[in-house]
C-alpha cells in the first residue's frame, strides 16, 4: 500500500445488519466486503472470460489464459474500433451477464437499499491493458455516465486477484455528500470525463483502495467520487465486473436498457448462443420509469476537447482522430475533421 492511498474499511462484520450498512453508506459513500462473492465461482468466470479474451488476440498465445499475460502490442480501450471487436465477444458470454444476478450480490444490494432491486440490463466488463496508463479511467462520479437516479448503486469486483499495481478501483470516502453532480471536464481516459476533486472545497481528496482478492466487492452510489488506479504491471491484463443496481420503481435512463455501447451489439446478438432463457429481457417485468439520456455531460466534454485540439493539445487531437475512425459519419467526426484540418494535422 502506498502512502498516498489509505485502506478501504471492511464491512464484513456488518453484513447481517442492514441498519448499520445503510449508516455506513450514508456516512462514507461506499461499502467494501472481503469475498462477498464466491472465489471459486469467480475463478470459473475468469477462465471463461480470459479464454475468450485470448481467442480475440489480447493475451499471448500459448499461455494459460487465467494468467492474463497481455499481448501489449494489441493495446486498445473503450472508444477504439479494435476494442469493440474483441469486447463484443466477451459481452456475448452468458456467464458474464449471469454473474450480476448472483444471489450474494443481489441479496446484499437489497439489504443496503431496503427495497426490492433490479440489476441494470447494461452489464459492463472492464478490460485494461498494462503500460497504457494515460487511458486509465479518470476521477469521476458515475451519474454523468449512467444517470437515472442518485441512489443507483455500482458494484465493482475484480475477476481474480487485483493488487494495487494492477489497477483496482479507488474512492474518496464521504465525497457523495456534495449531493450534486460536479463539473466534469474532458479527459482522454475511459468515459472521457474527469472531475477535479482537489478543486472542490467540500471534499477532502484522500483516496482509499486495497489489494483486492477474488470475490472482494466494492459498492457505492452514483455521486461517490472514484477512479481506476493505473495498471503498472509489465504484462498483466486487468479484468473486472462493473454492474449497477437500482430499487424497483426508481427511474432508469434509457441507454441503460441497452447493451454496453463499446460492444457494438444489440440484445439479439448478445443472446444468440445462450442456453438459458430466464435472463433474456428480464427487466421488462419491472415497472421502472424510463427517462431520456442527458447528453449534456458528454457534449460539454467533447466541446472542451475541440477547443483543446485547436490549441494543439495532443490528447484532444488523439480523441479527434479516434472519433473520425470509430464513427466516421457522425456530426462529431465532421467537427473533428474540421478541427484537425485547421491545425494542419492529418
Amino acid at each position: 500500500m502506498t502512502d498516498e492511498i489509505k485502506p478501504l474499511r471492511i464491512s464484513n462484520e456488518a453484513m447481517d445488519d442492514p441498519t448499520e450498512l445503510r449508516r455506513r453508506m450514508a456516512d462514507e459513500g461506499y461499502l467494501f466486503f472481503k469475498r462477498l462473492q464466491n472465489p471459486d465461482k469467480m475463478a470459473e468466470l475468469r477462465r471463461e472470460m480470459m479464454t475468450t479474451i485470448q481467442r480475440v488476440g489480447w493475451l499471448v498465445a500459448g499461455t494459460d489464459p487465467v494468467d492474463a499475460i497481455a499481448d501489449v502490442s494489441q493495446q486498445c480501450t473503450e472508444g477504439d474500433t479494435e476494442y469493440s471487436a474483441g469486447y463484443g465477444e466477451v459481452y456475448k458470454l452468458q456467464a458474464f451477464h449471469g454473474s450480476a444476478h448472483w444471489p450474494e450480490v443481489t441479496g446484499m444490494v437489497e439489504k443496503i437499499m431496503g427495497r426490492p432491486i433490479m440489476p441494470h440490463p447494461q452489464k459492463i466488463a472492464r478490460i485494461w491493458f498494462p503500460k497504457y496508463t494515460e487511458h486509465t479511467t479518470p476521477t469521476h462520479q458515475d451519474f454523468v455516465h449512467f444517470q437515472g437516479n442518485f441512489e443507483t448503486l455500482t458494484c465493482w469486483a475484480p475477476v481474480g486477484d487485483c493488487p494495487i499495481e494492477l489497477g483496482g478501483l479507488a474512492v474518496i470516502p464521504g465525497s457523495h455528500k456534495v449531493n450534486r453532480v460536479l463539473e466534469h471536464h474532458f479527459s482522454l481516459g475511459a468515459g472521457g470525463l474527469v472531475v477535479n476533486a482537489e478543486d472542490e472545497p467540500e471534499i477532502d481528496p484522500v483516496w482509499h483502495s486495497t489489494n483486492y482478492e477474488a470475490g472482494d466487492t466494492l459498492i457505492f452510489p452514483a455521486l461517490t467520487i472514484h477512479k481506476a488506479l493505473p495498471n503498472y504491471t509489465e504484462d498483466k491484463l486487468r479484468l473486472s465486473l462493473d454492474n449497477r443496481y437500482q430499487a424497483v420503481g426508481d427511474t432508469i435512463a434509457e441507454h441503460m436498457l441497452e447493451p454496453h455501447g463499446p460492444s457494438g451489439l444489440g440484445w439479439e446478438d448478445v443472446y444468440a448462443n445462450w442456453s438459458d432463457e430466464s435472463l433474456k429481457y428480464y427487466w421488462r417485468q419491472y415497472d421502472n420509469p424510463v427517462v431520456p439520456r442527458d447528453m449534456s455531460y458528454t457534449d460539454k466534454g467533447f466541446a472542451e476537447a475541440v477547443e483543446l485540439a485547436r490549441s494543439g493539445n495532443e490528447q484532444a487531437i488523439y480523441l479527434m482522430r479516434r472519433t473520425i475512425k470509430s464513427t466516421p459519419d457522425s456530426p462529431r467526426a465532421e467537427k473533428a475533421r474540421t478541427v484537425l484540418a485547421g491545425v494542419g494535422v492529418a
